[in-house]
């Protein structure tokens, strides 16, 4: 055995291990000390601000005001908040940053109506920012209550089904007087429909409609809730009846598209004059006087008409239709068969009716 071996393995050791032992020390001095990397710190929103795409619904004449806040994950030289593409016209942005954290509060009063985008985006010194975030504000001119509008007109009209029984009033309130009810079958055995004249909002869950009532008096009206009745439905057809020219004329959107001669009632049991509407289409009568089809209107007569269900005035065809044109009939209104299957391809249920 070499008596200098373990000698040798004393000085060798330490001289062997030198390389790994100034790695590590390069590699802890490296970590300590930030890199020219490292000082592009990440920026990102901290709360409060909101989701990019939120939106926003301010009345006109309202502010609005907005928060938003970032921070840098290091040391930054300057972290700001700034719009992208402007602002809209009015509104302003105070902003404040310190420490790595920027803070900017948006202020607008609108004075125009419409949909608005505005963008921010938070970013340092070295150009590292934010994904962008946008919003959206909506403006739109508050309404007032209540609002009453009109539905129906000389060109134009709207009817609705009555989906559930209804007490008709004589005012849009439900303390008002009670003038009729409202079932939601006709005497005929069809939908009940009624014609929309006009509607009440009294807030955004409290409407009332002004309908027309197949009740005598004739041109009778009343106020039904909303919940009672369908969408109304528009329609664009009116229906004339002259009873001195005895000629029944259509018209939509003011134009007419069918006229025809007609029977009216006799002097002693006369079509009634006034503003009804057609409630009801029934095919396949069992009796030749009614012809081929006919329509129930919400005419009543006072004295009597040969209508099933209560003297109301249907418009049908005739199996006698020599006696045309003229007075002729107990009230209802008469066509020859191929005027009224004519008048059937153009008019729906819900035209309105005047007879004059």
């Amino acid at each position: 055995m070499n008596p200098n071996a373990g000698i040798r393995n004393r000085i060798e050791t330490p001289l062997l291990g030198l390389p790994a032992m100034l790695a590590a020390s390069v590699l802890a001095f490296l970590l300590l000390v930030p890199s020219a990397h490292g000082r592009a710190a990440a920026v990102e929103w901290t709360p409060p601000t909101k989701a990019d795409r939120s939106g926003f619904r301010v009345p006109l004449g309202k502010s609005v005001a907005l928060t938003l806040t970032a921070q840098a994950s290091g040391p930054v030289e300057r972290l700001s908040i700034e719009p992208v593409g402007g602002l809209p016209r009015g509104a302003t942005i105070s902003t404040d940053s310190q420490d790595g954290e920027a803070r900017a509060v948006f202020r607008w009063k609108p004075s125009a109506t419409g949909e608005f985008t505005i963008q921010f985006v938070a970013a340092t010194g070295a150009r590292v920012s934010t994904p962008v975030r946008t919003y959206v504000i909506t403006v739109f001119r508050p309404v007032s209550y209540p609002q009453r509008y009109r539905l129906t007109d000389t060109k134009t009209g709207h009817w609705a089904t009555v989906l559930r029984p209804a007490a008709v009033r004589s005012e849009p309130r439900a303390s008002a007087r009670v003038v009729a009810k409202l079932p939601t079958m006709t005497p005929e055995h069809t939908q009940n429909v009624v014609p929309v004249l006009e509607g009440v909002d009294h807030g955004e869950h409290e409407t009332w409609y002004r309908v027309r009532l197949p009740v005598l008096p004739n041109n009778s009206t009343g106020w039904v809730p909303r919940r009672f009745l369908g969408e109304p439905k528009k329609i664009d057809t009116r229906l004339l009846i002259d009873r001195k020219s005895f000629t029944a004329t259509l018209k939509r959107d003011g134009v007419t598209v069918f006229r025809a001669r007609i029977g009216v009632g006799e002097r002693h049991w006369p079509t009634p004059p006034g503003e009804f509407y057609i409630r009801s289409r029934l095919n396949n009568f069992g009796s030749a006087i009614y012809g081929p089809l006919a329509f129930g209107t919400s005419a009543r007569s006072a004295v009597l008409t040969d209508w099933p269900g209560g003297g109301f005035v249907g418009i049908h065809g005739t199996n006698e239709p020599e006696l045309l044109p003229g007075r002729v009939s107990h009230g209802c209104i008469r066509l020859r068969n191929r005027d009224i299957l004519r008048l059937a391809s153009l008019m729906k249920v819900g035209t309105p009716v005047t007879i004059r």
